[in-house]
């Protein structure tokens, strides 16, 4: 190929890829702009803490939560927030260095959640059950300090699924991560603005924004855990039947309690013919047309 065609090769590519970046971008924000107006996730005066680990998911829900709030109808504060758990050969500077270079307000919290992990824990086994329960009560006392209305986490829809499918392989129950949730003690709202967001989108949004990632070694470097199982479960699935992701993460939103087995979701023991329509009677039972095209398609 000549010296020119090169040069209009390149151009092409380049334009390419910042039409696909710029594609990814508007696709992003638009998630999780739906996610936050589907579920009520942050009003006019909030101040948004968003939890930053140094992962990508965290590193891309401050940037898109930055872009979202430049543009919302609405006025709301970001205050980044790092917990610092004191893990071996853990770079302090990045962060703090990011977060300046953006001009955003934050706190590095430097607590030694390390050492009381390993040392209860034993080797081999899970960590992030104690780990994420530590880190939770320290969070949320920062977030009173800070006066945060609402803490945000950057949990994506992949996360979500997995969590779904552990607590019903393992833990016997129809139980996933919510989009919203009150804490315990009813102090406390924590929002998952990326709940719609796939991984794979968010592992690409870091790549092109180069973000400064810092893994994890302690819980997340297991290969036992049970999560990863799970992942690679969703990853063949995929691969084999295209789609199938979808429709389970589109069922989380579409629930009959009255055609599962909970007693406390639904009256079982009340029911009576009464004569009166009842809209999820037998009718559920009626092949679902979307279900029809979907499979059909395939």
């Amino acid at each position: 190929m000549s010296r020119a065609g090169t040069e209009a090769q390149d151009a092409a590519d380049v334009r390419r890829r910042e039409y696909e970046r710029n594609k990814l971008h508007k696709r992003l924000l638009r998630l999780a702009g739906e996610a936050i107006v589907d579920f009520g996730m942050i009003e006019a005066g909030d101040r948004v803490m968003v939890c930053l680990s140094g992962g990508k998911d965290s590193y891309a829900l401050l940037d898109l939560l930055r872009t979202l709030r430049s543009r919302a109808p609405i006025d709301f504060d970001l205050v980044a927030v790092n917990l610092d758990q004191k893990q071996p050969g853990f770079p302090e500077h990045v962060l703090p260095d990011y977060l300046r270079s953006l001009d955003v307000p934050f706190r590095i919290e430097a607590q030694d959640t390390y050492s009381i992990v390993t040392r209860v824990i034993p080797p081999g086994r899970t960590m992030c059950s104690l780990c994420s329960r530590l880190r939770r009560g320290i969070l949320y006392r920062v977030a009173d300090e800070l006066g945060a209305t609402k803490i945000a986490l950057g949990h994506h829809r992949d996360d979500i699924l997995e969590t779904f499918f552990l607590n019903l392989f393992f833990g016997g129950k129809l139980k996933a991560m919510p989009p919203k949730l009150v804490s315990d003690d009813g102090r406390h709202v924590v929002v998952r603005p990326l709940a719609y967001v796939k991984e794979e989108d968010l592992a690409a949004y870091a790549r092109w924004r180069a973000f400064p990632i810092i893994p994890c070694n302690l819980c997340g470097s297991q290969e036992n855990l049970k999560r990863r199982e799970i992942k690679q479960m969703l990853r063949d699935w995929e691969r084999r039947h295209p789609g199938r992701v979808e429709n389970v993460f589109a069922s989380l939103g579409r629930v009959v309690p009255s055609h599962l087995l909970d007693r406390t979701a639904c009256d079982f023991a009340a029911l009576r013919a009464d004569g009166e329509p009842f809209a999820d009677g037998d009718r559920a039972f009626d092949p679902d047309p979307e279900f029809e095209r979907s499979a059909g398609a395939r």
